[in-house]
């Protein structure tokens, strides 16, 4: 399901923003040390539910309403030799905390160092019977005493990141990086299994009747315990007109937690809300392990640079080699000598490029890229003993991918300058594994092409306004699609009139497609005092395949106004509109017609103000409408059971979420080495998801677990913060 796009955003601790904000006037440049010192308390009302939206990155623990301020930023600088320290400290007593050191010569040697912490609370609160959750032994118990009877449980993870930087200037024409990063995960987040009894090919798994249940959906928190580390080292050379660097950079993730070895016994849940006993065949099925992210690296080398031809002309190149593998052992019985995918991927990539000003008006520039991705996955049978199905192996992946683009941009005069440009996409995936099969998919192409076009027209209207004009089209089209034969190849479509075709499944990212987009810029500066910039987008993509069925044309538009206005010196005022519409039409099966379309829009205003030469202010209001609709219809071939069922429901309803923000900071110095500030939040929201629930009702697994969310929440926070700068 398609989330709203306002959801899926990254928040920095409202607790971690309070302390360094704390610390921005503290920057005067200085050659002996200078400390400062952030000690508070913060306050945070509203129950549990309340504080759902609010508490996902808040850095405030769910069980707790205060939480302590500490932080500490600390320079210093000689100058003989010249050098600096600067260390930074935020949160140190939360679950949010981030540390920064800074250590260098200028021109010599440069060493920083970063520890950060960030946990994440899911929003939805679960109430469930499981013993053990977020183990890797979780025990199903069913809910006896019916829905909201169970304990809660928090989903939440943590991840602990620490990264060193190292430079070094080996000479004047030769310096050394070395980047070590590395992030643990720990905890535990939403996932689950489902299962729906094939009884056509397993007469021992029933479907649900009136003494048994053959269908079921449970809730197993995935349990999270991994390592992502990094590490890049480069070494960069210069000549009087090459410039180049070589580099090696490798990923390495190491997830502790292989499996979850669920035990499911006793009665289920039906869909009606029956405990009734699970059928034999389907307990089987839900007692089986469940892989999880298996262990896997990855090694590149890399060179790059730049070379002069003339004063006026500059090449560019890169070329890259990697590998990439992961060959942890599978989880349960797997067949004979496939204990481990063996997965391994090699990528080579070429880029030359060129950009040259030939004459004072006229500015190319143009780039080929080429990268060919090599699957050397051993192909072997994963299926040999599935009941009523042919065996099958995996497919082999490679492709290769040509990019080319190419651009002229010419200054007409003082006032206008044009851009031209074309850019070019092949992609060949190869020949499609012979012994293997793809699910779900009516045809395959192996290669698909893409032409655009891009012009653009700048026009310096006066010394105080300036806009532009881009307009893009591309074109993308394939070769012959190919009907897969389970795994007896593949086969050209000769007739596309073909009723398997014509009610089939094709994959939008093969399909022939037109897109269009125009946008509009300007800026304007009517005085030294204002500034406002103006945005509007407007783009479509119309999909075409020899399908009835599937998505047929999306389209988009984004409109946005930033302003700011200097009152005086001592007041300055800001704010920003923007809305957006994304949807997506598409035909299914059975006579539906289906047309998503989300609306989004942001309203926000806010200012800072220094009233007195010791009181310092600020604040902002903003405010999120995010609507996502799913409107259903039905053409004349759907059947008189779709038409009524339609009717009564009404078809999905409404995912809205509206939230507004206020913040507010008042800052007092009480002296030339204290001050006080107080920070304020208060949020307002209201979000309603049919996924999870419905009119109040929560969604509930068979085994009577159930995940929640109260639809209105209200939180406030306040935050008192006490600075003082050491002599």
């Amino acid at each position: 399901m398609i989330r709203p796009i306002s959801l899926i955003h990254f928040q920095r601790s409202v607790l971690a923003l309070a302390a360094l904000a704390a610390f921005i006037p503290v920057q005067a440049q200085t050659t002996g040390p200078q400390t400062t010192i952030s000690a508070g308390v913060g306050f945070v009302d509203g129950s549990r539910a309340d504080r759902g939206l609010f508490d996902q990155y808040s850095g405030i623990r769910k069980d707790s309403s205060t939480a302590a301020l500490l932080g500490i930023d600390y320079s210093l600088r000689k100058d003989d030799p010249a050098t600096s320290v600067e260390f930074q400290g935020s949160d140190l007593l939360g679950d949010s905390r981030e540390l920064r050191l800074v250590w260098k010569r200028p021109g010599d040697w440069s060493l920083s160092a970063e520890y950060g912490e960030l946990v994440h609370h899911d929003i939805n609160q679960v109430n469930t019977g499981l013993v053990n959750p977020g183990s890797v032994a979780p025990q199903v118990s069913s809910l006896i005493g019916g829905v909201g009877t169970g304990s809660n449980f928090d989903l939440q993870t943590k991840r602990s990141k620490f990264g060193v930087v190292y430079t070094k200037t080996i000479s004047d024409r030769m310096q050394l990086a070395v980047d070590l990063k590395s992030e643990n995960k720990q905890g535990s987040r939403l996932f689950g299994v489902g299962m729906n009894c094939p009884t056509v090919y397993d007469p021992t798994c029933l479907g649900t009747t009136g003494i048994n249940v053959g269908w079921a959906t449970l809730m197993l928190p995935e349990p999270v315990d991994s390592n992502h580390s990094q590490i890049e080292v480069r070494l960069s050379y210069t000549l009087e007109k090459l410039r180049f660097n070589v580099g090696y950079y490798g990923s390495f993730y190491r997830n502790a937690n292989s499996s979850i070895n669920p035990t499911v016994a006793g009665n289920l849940y039906n869909p009606v809300g029956t405990l009734l006993p699970g059928s034999l065949g389907l307990l089987g099925y839900l007692n089986q392990p469940i892989a999880l992210s298996p262990d896997n690296q990855m090694h590149q080398f890399d060179l790059s640079g730049n070379y002069d031809f003339t004063d006026k002309t500059r090449g560019l190149f890169k070329l890259a080699y990697s590998t990439a593998s992961q060959d942890d052992n599978f989880v349960g019985v797997s067949q004979p000598g496939t204990a481990s995918l063996g997965g391994r991927v090699n990528t080579s990539l070429v880029q030359l490029g060129v950009n040259s000003r030939p004459i004072p008006k006229l500015t190319l520039s143009g780039d080929v890229r080429y990268s060919n991705k090599d699957d050397q996955t051993p192909v072997a049978i994963y299926n040999n003993n599935a009941i009523g199905n042919t065996p099958f192996t995996n497919q082999q992946l490679s492709s290769q991918k040509t990019n080319a683009k190419l651009q002229a941009h010419w200054q007409f005069n003082s006032d206008y300058r044009g851009t031209l440009g074309v850019d070019y996409e092949l992609i060949d995936r190869g020949t499609l594994t012979p012994t293997s099969a793809v699910a779900g998919i009516t045809a395959l192409r192996e290669k698909t092409e893409e032409t655009g076009l891009r012009a653009e027209l700048r026009r310096q209207m006066s010394e105080t306004f300036s806009g532009a004009m881009t307009l893009s089209t591309s074109r993308r089209d394939g070769s012959t699609w190919l009907k897969d034969n389970s795994g007896m190849g593949v086969s050209a479509v000769t007739n596309l009139a073909d009723p398997t075709l014509v009610s089939g499944i094709f994959m939008p990212t093969l399909a022939d497609r037109q897109r269009d987009k125009v946008r509009l810029y300007a800026d304007w500066m009517p005085t030294k005092d204002w500034s406002v910039q103006f945005s509007a987008e407007e783009g479509t993509d119309k999909y075409t395949t020899p399908s009835v069925y599937g998505l047929r044309d999306t389209r988009m538009n984004q409109f946005s106004l930033d302003w700011s206005y200097a009152v005086s010196f001592r007041l300055n005022l800001n704010g920003y509109v923007s809305k957006g519409l994304q949807t997506f039409n598409q035909a299914r099966t059975g006579g539906y017609l289906m047309s998503f379309e989300n609306n989004s829009t942001t309203v926000g205003l806010g200012f800072t103000a220094k009233p007195t030469s010791q009181l310092e202010m600020g604040g902002s209001l903003s405010y999120v409408d995010d609507t996502s609709k799913y409107a259903q219809t039905l053409d004349t071939t759907a059947d008189a059971y779709s038409v009524a069922s339609l009717a009564a429901s009404g078809g999905l309803p409404d995912i809205v979420l509206r939230q507004t923000v206020l913040k507010l900071f008042g800052k007092y110095a009480l002296d030339k080495k204290s001050a006080v500030r107080v920070d304020f939040v208060h949020q307002k929201s209201s979000y309603n998801d049919w996924a999870w629930g419905y009119n109040g009702v929560p969604y509930t697994y068979s085994d009577g677990t159930t995940l929640s969310q109260q639809a209105s929440q209200s939180v406030s926070f306040v935050g008192i913060t006490y600075i003082y700068q050491l002599p």
